[in-house]
Formats: structure tokens, sequence, C-alpha cells
């Protein structure tokens, strides 16, 4: 299983975004200069990010984009499934009735339990973790917030 580069790009948006909470809306341009992420694709992962809610968009000469809420209460199994959709290891476990086998099959216990944890891991883990998990943030805070418009 790999995560596409749509998440990583994504969830590397949304702690650019959450190293920066607070200090007004920062451009596209910006955002896509300190990931190393073409600004296009990177537009086309906000838009859904503001459609679902988790970005907010300000316009005019100090227009951009922020968090709609605190990188505390932002979780990434949220981003990813707004990103991707539905995050599942096998389609047996979201759809029993895509496999003929799925209410024999031993494996298929494995793919719940594996399932299970990674969505637990997800919908447990904030941006405001993430940025914080290093001692005095770390090497990504520290490069990132001496770049951010505030």
């Amino acid at each position: 299983m790999k995560l596409s580069t749509r998440s990583q790009y994504g969830v590397h948006a949304m702690l650019d975004l959450a190293l920066a909470y607070g200090g007004g809306p920062q451009s596209l341009r910006l955002i896509a200069e300190r990931q190393d992420v073409p600004e296009q694709y990177l537009e086309q992962l906000i838009a859904p990010l503001r459609r679902a809610g988790l970005v907010k968009s300000a316009r005019g000469a100090a227009g951009g984009y922020e968090l709609a809420s605190p990188p505390e209460s932002m979780r990434v199994g949220e981003i990813l499934r707004t990103l991707e959709g539905p995050v599942k290891l096998t389609d047996c476990v979201s759809e029993p009735d895509a496999c003929a086998r799925a209410g024999v099959c031993p494996s298929r216990v494995l793919w719940e339990r594996l399932n299970a944890a990674i969505q637990d891991v997800l919908d447990n883990t904030t941006l405001a973790e993430l940025i914080s998990s290093e001692p005095g943030g770390g090497p990504y805070k520290e490069s990132i917030a001496d770049e951010v418009i505030v």
C-alpha cells in the first residue's frame, strides 16, 4: 500500500497552513514554493479541501488560504478522505458484496484489523501533533516557520 502524491502533498500543504495558523492567509504560490509542489497541482488539492470546509480562502492583495479550524482539531484522516475518498485496504472490508468469499475468507479478519488500525491512527493524529512531534517542533517546523508570511 502506498499513499498517492495527492495525499502526501495535501498533508504537506495543510501542515504548512498549520504552521501559519493565526497569521493570516498564505498565498498558494508561497505554499507551493515552500513545499516544492507545482502551484497548479496544489490548486487541484486546495479546491476540495476548501469545499470540505477544511481551509478557507481570502481574495485580494493579502489573500490566500488558511486553516478553517485550529491545527489541534484538524485530523489527518479527514484530510486524506477529502483528497482520496475512503481509506481502505481491500474492497471486501468496505464492500463485503464485492467478494464472493467475504463470508468465509480467513484473511478478511486481518484486513479488517489493519483497516481499523489505520483509520484509528489517521483519525487520532492532528496537524498540531505532527508539527510538534519533535522537541522544538523539529527541523520541519523551523524551516517552514522562517518562511511563513505573517
